[in-house]
């Protein structure tokens, strides 16, 4: 009679711990697949990042820039329908002259020393997910280069 008591209870222990450990895998598999997904965003973010910065400096160079400054740059991605990323680029010059900075609002020093450091161009990348993503942390990356295009 102790016999089949003792096996009951050791069954009821037996079967508490694989439950817990099978609870224990559940969670650690589903909280894998979101840090992977929010790795992942944060991954593409730091692409598009990059991307951005380079097609600001391409839109500087077929841009004439003594007449007319670019000064913002504002991407939807992948599509403006459906955004998952908004990624928003300002541009800030260093002008040689005075007379680029009236048509530039965008103008951080028109008085050089320096000839070297004329047409200079102070890039901030934004990048932001949208609020339609679904995260339960939001990607926000910000950069700031210098570039002489």
């Amino acid at each position: 009679m102790k016999r089949k008591g003792f096996t009951l209870v050791l069954a009821i222990i037996v079967l508490i711990i694989v439950s817990s450990l099978a609870a224990f895998m559940v969670s650690l598999s589903s909280s894998s697949a979101k840090e992977t997904s929010d790795i992942y965003l944060k991954e593409q973010a730091e692409l598009l990042m990059q991307s951005a910065t380079e097609y600001a400096i391409l839109a500087i160079l077929g841009h004439d820039n003594y007449n007319n400054c670019l000064e913002n740059i504002n991407i939807t991605y992948p599509s403006s329908s459906n955004p998952i990323f908004d990624i928003n680029v300002s541009l800030w010059y260093i002008f040689d002259s005075p007379v680029s900075s009236t048509y530039c609002s965008h103008v951080v020093s028109s008085d050089l020393v320096n000839d070297d450091s004329n047409f200079t161009v102070i890039i901030d990348t934004t990048i932001t997910t949208t609020a339609n993503t679904g995260l339960s942390e939001p990607v926000r990356l910000h950069r700031r280069t210098i570039q002489k295009p």
